[in-house]
């Protein structure tokens, strides 16, 4: 029966990996601010739990769930635990003058804890890193050019970072633990501009011509956090958690390759050059400091409150430069909670179906205009635990539903190689959700009577 139960572990860890590259490939949908920095940036807001408490948790312990928010709460996790979280979104985009629908659906994340000893858990896990998926286009006139021709300007960029992690958890002392975590990071993103010119005599595709800069990034290089987390006691009925992680500022090696091309209207290559190739370069990862206090009473109820704050001025490009549109330092807030009204109940289901619901606001680090964007949604979800659930192995589906909204549509004034130019900001509406499903087994246990 171990044996069994091990080789169905093993076998979802392997099926998840597989299909990681292709659902990561799906994309956000479009997303114009995804064009800024390393893209639309994962900012370990946690797994299905978490995300249906508002993104918090950060010193909430958990004995079911994989808590990879905080390294440090690992040791909680009694039991080896697979996870695995799916992702869909739909959201409407709008400017002052344009409306767009669109959606995606994501493998969200994989991940796999287990104990070692009493005092030392560990967990490796892939998770989205950050994605880049946007797409625009603007019809104009062409400068100096009375003969009535028209130019099309399009930019449209994308590609994912994924990043693959080792965790762990050590017992420092009573009710203290500390957390690790060392992470490889990798992808690519593949950004192009490209513009296109129809004179007024135009009469084949052979007379439009459409001339392209092409930029390709490859990324990978190793990032790590530190994390502590304490749980001491108010009274008999109440116990506080405070927890803390900092993930440090990473220099990510990667290469950058850009080509000019120019194609007819027809997609039909005229002529291609290179202007480089594979060159070698650092992009600044800033820093994140989260820290994170959470009540509850040991068995049915818990309320977290998470503050995170990361220093996005530092961000730099491959190449060592600013980024073209400078980026803002940002913070986050969040606050939510879970209800289990009776865990151990047998003649009522619903008393065993854990309810969750949070709120968080988050400033977004790009400032145009000066004018501070900002990023509202409401959170909830449900764990429902499989009827089959002994105290050797159980599994627990999970859904967690996001709404929010970010950015707006207010004019701004955009300055890009030197020149400036008024926009619409984008406002983004959106839904979220997220399927969770998480396999609870006890490994290693030397059976005493065959």
């Amino acid at each position: 029966m171990l044996k069994t139960k091990s080789a169905g572990f093993v076998g979802l860890v392997v099926l998840g990996l597989m299909a990681a590259p292709n659902v990561y490939g799906q994309g956000l949908g479009n997303s114009p601010y995804s064009r800024l920095g390393l893209g639309d940036y994962n900012p370990n807001l946690g797994g299905v739990r978490q995300q249906g408490m508002g993104g918090v948790g950060l010193a909430a312990p958990n004995s079911t769930n994989v808590n990879d928010i905080n390294p440090a709460m690992l040791y909680y996790t009694g039991r080896t635990t697979y996870e695995a979280g799916f992702n869909g979104q739909y959201k409407t985009l709008r400017n002052a003058t344009a409306t767009n629908k669109t959606g995606s659906g994501t493998l969200g994340y994989l991940a796999l804890s287990f104990p070692i000893s009493k005092s030392w858990a560990a967990a490796i896990g892939l998770r989205p890193y950050s994605s880049v998926d946007y797409e625009s286009n603007t019809v104009g006139t062409v400068t100096n050019d009375n003969s009535g021709a028209q130019a099309l300007q399009q930019q449209k960029g994308e590609g994912e970072i994924t990043e693959a992690y080792l965790a762990q958890a050590f017992r420092v002392a009573k009710g203290l633990t500390a957390g690790v975590s060392a992470s490889y990071i990798f992808g690519s993103i593949d950004e192009s501009v490209s513009t296109t010119v129809v004179t007024a005599d135009a009469t084949a595709a052979a007379d439009i011509t459409t001339s392209a800069v092409r930029d390709q990034l490859h990324y990978s290089d190793f990032a790590f956090r530190g994390a502590l987390h304490y749980r001491g006691k108010v009274n008999e009925k109440l116990n506080y958690n405070l927890g803390g992680v900092y993930t440090f500022q990473t220099d990510l090696n990667g290469t950058r390759s850009t080509t000019l091309r120019r194609e007819d209207a027809g997609g039909v290559l005229i002529e291609e050059q290179a202007i480089e190739i594979d060159k070698k370069g650092t992009a600044t990862l800033p820093a994140l400091t989260q820290v994170g206090i959470s009540f509850d009473n040991n068995r049915s109820w818990s309320a977290s409150l998470d503050v995170a704050q990361q220093q996005w001025s530092k961000f730099k490009s491959i190449g060592g430069a600013a980024s073209a549109t400078s980026l803002n330092n940002t913070i986050r807030v969040g606050v939510g909670g879970e209800l289990t009204p009776d865990a151990t109940a047998v003649d009522n289901y619903f008393k065993r179906v854990s309810y969750r619901a949070g709120l968080s606001v988050s400033q977004m680090p790009y400032r145009p205009g000066g004018q501070t964007l900002y990023d509202r949604a409401v959170s909830w979800g449900f764990a429902f635990p499989m009827p089959s659930a002994t105290p050797l192995d159980a599994t627990v589906l999970s859904l967690a539903f996001t709404y929010g909204q970010r950015g707006n549509t207010e004019s701004s004034t955009l300055v890009e190689g030197g020149r400036s130019r008024v926009v619409s900001n984008v406002k983004e509406d959106y839904i979220r959700m997220q399927l969770g499903v998480t396999l609870n087994n006890r490994w290693f246990i030397k059976r005493r009577i065959e």
